[in-house]
């Protein structure tokens, strides 16, 4: 076989170092993209007189035909061409003769990879955009029907002060919302063309990069060669900004984890995101949730794996940036199927509102409102803290909560309690007063819950 760039060599490689070095077991997922960037530069190629009308229409019709076949799942590819841009010429050469040769004038493997690798991480970038709305309104939905489900809100994993399940939730939606705004603005830096770099310096041949930037739909385009075929930071920007969403997803999935054992009992997944064990009949894992956490850390190594790839490389073009493309196409498929996953999760998650009651009233988190009550009847905050915390002991001493204590018992402690305390100390009041911007009473959530709704809307308009 003669390679398509065989002309300065004397010797074929062995098989076996074509088969290490060829791409083309995972760079076929890039057929689409490949083909979309030679039907604009064959345009280009025409309209500025470098290729004549018969030769572009020839090429034209033949690329419409391998992008019918690739979209139908009929085109084969071969570890002998390397590469997707080598099997893709192949194929257009032998289906409409020499005219394929000529696709490739003023255009070099490493603009055209660069080109390829932009529109498609611009395209996923969108498309993850899209899972994370999906993932809000579901949380939206189920926080509106829980604004008044009172549940222990929890710092160090200790019980700290009642909050409202909505609030707890919606905490989630603003993390994916900005989240949401990094893809976005990511957008600003994967939306520019490469095409027309060359292999590092530009061609002689008369292109209008312009031309080809408006027909493959790309906002800007590299004003250096250099940098254009070199750099793979919006690759990078990519599998960093999933990593900080996996985290946030990871951190999610831990509390449902957590919150579905039976020591928490606060809700229940749906059976289709769970499994059952081979030995213990008994046993309903939240498997699903389990996963996405452990994901989290595959995504982690994609960046790691990608940054550490670049590090070290001069300009321009190196084959090591033949290893960029696999960390980013597994961190795209992860990340949308978790985003998946968790959607789903969400809309079938059965919430045990009477489980969550129970533990509120039978735990200390109210402990902030005894002190709150005392400061405003004018015992100095840290003299407040110090007895509530002297309180208690004492409860814990005695098996009881403050609840429990008698008005006598508090007035023993301080002569300013009335009977009113019981009312502050009632968990949904507690959380009923906290209507401070970005609190959890169930005004502030409702008033958060209606700005998280009009945000939303206007994103996906």
């Amino acid at each position: 076989m003669k390679k398509l760039w065989g002309g300065r060599f004397s010797k074929q490689p062995e098989d076996w170092v074509d088969e290490f070095g060829a791409s083309i077991p995972f760079d076929q997922q890039l057929a689409s993209q490949d083909i979309k960037g030679s039907l604009a530069h064959a345009k280009m190629l025409f309209q500025c007189g470098i290729i004549e009308k018969s030769s572009y229409e020839n090429i034209k019709n033949g690329l419409i035909d391998l992008q019918r076949q690739e979209h139908a799942g009929e085109l084969h590819y071969s570890a002998e061409y390397e590469d997707i841009h080598l099997n893709l010429e192949k194929l257009l050469t032998d289906k409409i003769g020499a005219d394929g040769g000529k696709i490739h004038t003023a255009r070099s493997r490493n603009d055209q990879v660069a080109t390829d690798f932009h529109l498609f991480v611009k395209e996923e970038t969108i498309q993850i955009i899209e899972h994370v709305e999906e993932l809000q309104k579901s949380l939206l939905t189920l926080a509106e029907k829980h604004i008044q489900t009172i549940l222990p809100g929890y710092t160090h994993l200790q019980r700290a002060q009642p909050v409202s399940l909505a609030h707890h939730l919606l905490a989630y939606f603003w993390m994916l919302e900005r989240d949401k705004e990094r893809l976005t603005d990511s957008l600003k830096r994967t939306d520019i063309m490469p095409l027309g770099a060359g292999a590092l310096a530009g061609t002689t041949f008369p292109i209008d990069r312009m031309m080809t930037m408006e027909e493959l739909g790309f906002s800007k385009k590299y004003l250096n060669s250099l940098d254009a075929v070199s750099d793979r930071d919006f690759a990078i920007e990519c599998c960093s900004i999933a990593s900080i969403l996996m985290m946030h997803l990871s951190r999610f999935c831990e509390e449902l984890i957590l919150w579905s054992s039976e020591e928490f009992a606060f809700i229940e997944i749906s059976d289709s995101f769970t499994t059952g064990s081979s030995m213990m009949p008994q046993k309903k894992n939240p498997d699903m949730a389990e996963l996405v956490r452990g994901k989290t850390g595959r995504v982690y190594g994609s960046l790691v794996s990608l940054i550490t790839l670049m590090k070290g490389l001069p300009l321009a073009y190196n084959k090591d940036m033949q290893e960029d493309k696999e960390p980013v196409f597994d961190t795209v498929k992860t990340v949308k199927g978790c985003l998946s996953i968790m959607t789903g999760m969400v809309n079938e998650l059965k919430v045990n509102e009477e489980r969550m009651q129970e533990a509120v009233n039978k735990d200390f988190s109210n402990a902030t409102e005894l002190a709150d009550y005392l400061a405003k009847k004018g015992v100095p905050f840290r003299e407040a803290h110090e007895l509530v915390g002297q309180i208690v002991l004492h409860c814990i001493h005695n098996g009881c909560f403050l609840l429990d204590v008698s008005l006598d018992e508090y007035k023993q402690w301080c002569s300013l309690i009335e009977n009113d305390l019981f009312k502050v100390l009632s968990p949904k009041h507690a959380v009923e007063r906290r209507n401070s911007e970005g609190g959890t009473g169930f005004q502030a959530v409702r008033n958060q819950l209606e700005a998280a709704q009009s945000l939303l809307a206007i994103s996906s308009i």
